[in-house]
């Protein structure tokens, strides 16, 4: 197996910073492929703790790690969180390369995103403020300012001050009072591209030869299948492709160039923002796993909605990613539950539904069949062998390996890179690398 790509299987949130961090000690690069610093993904091991928003997970095993071109970027954001690694013992050095052809992040963009949510009140997306959506607007309008052009000085003026043109007439609409002026955001980004100048590459070139060489990928996703642009419950949903169709564009390799998919579920479901989400728990249940699972936003704090696991969403995402096997976070968090439901398939006007309706306002009326199944009622946490888990524990674990349609091949017991069972016999994990 030469590129493997870990994906999310639910809204985002599901673990994929420890899945990745666990698996890059037996890859040579670790690669972004979309997404923003809307993202955020935890490593923890030992008494260490690393929250990553554009920077791959790999940086923290000294990999290569690549921010690819079907990311966008806030300039200050990256240079924020390189600052932050280094002072946790992290160099970053010549390890991080930025594509030439990544999409900046402009203030203009943020304010957009901002003022958009505030005019559209109680039908607001739930975005993150961030300014990602409008970015990748600009590079869809083709009027997008990527990290190549900052190094020219008439071309990026130009191209900032045709942005402002248009995007300032939207924000005086929209009643947003201060719009900086353009050379002020030139100047900005001219200062930020000379300290970031080393980071960037072709980075498609990089791997295109890295892999012509027999190199070794781990392509890192960011959010979650139900958020793809495409194929998630639209328009609650990020502005860039989740699933493994987007790592080729993403990175501009080829799409054969990927041997495998590793779907990351969590064993429960959250979602942060608006939109539907038909296992949501409004109960004390459902403040429980958040608080036992720590269920806070870690790229903005904000509190994730909480609900059972969705059979219907998890079998999707496997399908949609053609994923071959999955990984299963937060087992632990259900310790204490004496019945554990997940729900098999939906209910809508009486008849029942097993794919995800293409309008939202139908799939904020689906009610979830649910399948109940006996908890463990007692602790797993730091279990590091899968016969060391209780009977009923394996016993959801299989369930939820038959209605997804693919084997669990990793469980996580806990936050940090320790606290994981590998499940070493499954063919999945035989096809991997060997660790370096």
């Amino acid at each position: 197996m030469q590129v493997l790509a870990v994906l999310g299987g639910q809204w985002g949130d599901e673990g994929k910073g420890k899945v990745v961090d666990l698996l890059a000690e037996r890859f040579d690069i670790v690669a972004r492929y979309h997404g923003g610093h809307n993202a955020g993904h935890t490593v923890k091991f030992g008494s260490r703790h690393f929250a990553l928003h554009l920077l791959p997970a790999g940086i923290v095993r000294g990999r290569p790690s690549v921010i690819g071109p079907g990311v966008v970027v806030d300039l200050d954001a990256l240079e924020a969180e390189i600052e932050q690694v280094a002072a946790a013992g992290v160099p970053v050095g010549d390890q991080l390369l930025l594509s030439d052809r990544a999409v900046v992040i402009l203030p203009y963009h943020r304010l957009v995103d901002a003022a958009r949510e505030r005019a559209a009140g109680a039908a607001k997306i739930g975005t993150t403020l961030r300014g990602i959506g409008p970015a990748y607007e600009s590079l869809a309008a083709r009027t997008a300012i990527r990290v190549a052009d900052l190094f020219r000085a008439e071309t990026l003026a130009a191209r900032v001050a045709a942005v402002h043109a248009e995007t300032g007439a939207l924000l005086r609409a929209l009643g947003e009072p201060g719009v900086p002026e353009p050379e002020t955001v030139t100047a900005s980004l001219r200062a930020a591209a000379a300290r970031l100048e080393r980071h960037v590459v072709d980075t498609g070139r990089f791997l295109r030869d890295r892999l012509r060489a027999g190199a070794t990928l781990l392509a890192e996703g960011a959010h979650g299948a139900m958020l793809d642009l495409s194929a998630g419950t639209y328009p609650f949903v990020t502005s860039s492709h989740c699933t493994s169709g987007a790592v080729a564009c993403g990175l501009s390799i080829a799409p054969r160039a990927l041997d495998a998919s590793l779907l990351v579920l969590k064993a429960y479901s959250t979602r942060v923002g608006s939109g539907p989400f038909p296992t949501e728990l409004l109960d004390a249940t459902g403040e429980f796993l958040r608080k036992r699972g720590n269920e806070y936003g870690t790229s903005t704090g904000r509190p994730r909605r909480t609900g059972w696991f969705d059979a219907v969403v998890a079998r999707t995402a496997v399908e949609l990613s053609g994923a071959e096997a999955v990984a299963i976070t937060k087992l632990d968090c259900l310790d204490e539950l004496d019945e554990i439901p997940i729900s098999v398939a939906y209910r809508l006007d009486g008849r029942t539904v097993t794919d995800i309706p293409p309008l939202a306002e139908d799939v904020a009326r689906l009610e979830p069949v649910l399948e109940t199944l006996p908890g463990w009622k007692t602790t797993t946490t730091g279990v590091t062998r899968y016969e060391d888990l209780p009977s009923a524990a394996r016993r959801y674990v299989a369930r939820l390996e038959d209605v997804v349609g693919a084997p669990a091949v990793l469980v996580s017991t806990g936050p940090r890179r320790e606290e994981t069972v590998w499940r070493g016999d499954l063919p999945f994990l035989q096809g991997l690398p060997s660790p370096r």
